[in-house]
């Protein structure tokens, strides 16, 4: 993460359990809730909050999940949600099929 002033910019975070350091991914929801988890601790050690977003950037190795991610984001985040962008990459780090970058405002 990288603070310029009141704005955090987290780098993209993939499914990796925290205490392990091993992907947790063993279907898809699965492993958005642990991006979404990831997100979530690295705001709280900024001392911001997943309501502090204003936009994210999701990775995904196939559109076809979109559904269920978007149902994942549905639970951690609040509307207005924030702006967001989806790509479909070839692939990703880790084999994961998510990666989910973030701005947020500090407050």
């Amino acid at each position: 993460m990288v603070r310029c002033g009141d704005v955090l910019y987290l780098s993209g975070q993939i499914a990796l359990d925290p205490n392990t350091s091993a992907m947790n991914a063993p279907d898809t929801v699965t492993e958005a809730k642990q991006v979404f988890s990831n997100i979530q601790a690295v705001l709280e050690e900024a001392g911001a909050t997943l309501d502090d977003v204003v936009k994210l950037t999701v990775y995904v190795t196939d559109l076809g999940l979109f559904d269920q991610i978007n149902a994942v984001m549905s639970e951690f985040l609040s509307p207005p949600y924030p702006a967001r962008s989806t790509v479909q990459v070839a692939a990703l780090p880790r084999e994961a099929t998510i990666e989910i970058d973030a701005i947020a405002i500090a407050k």
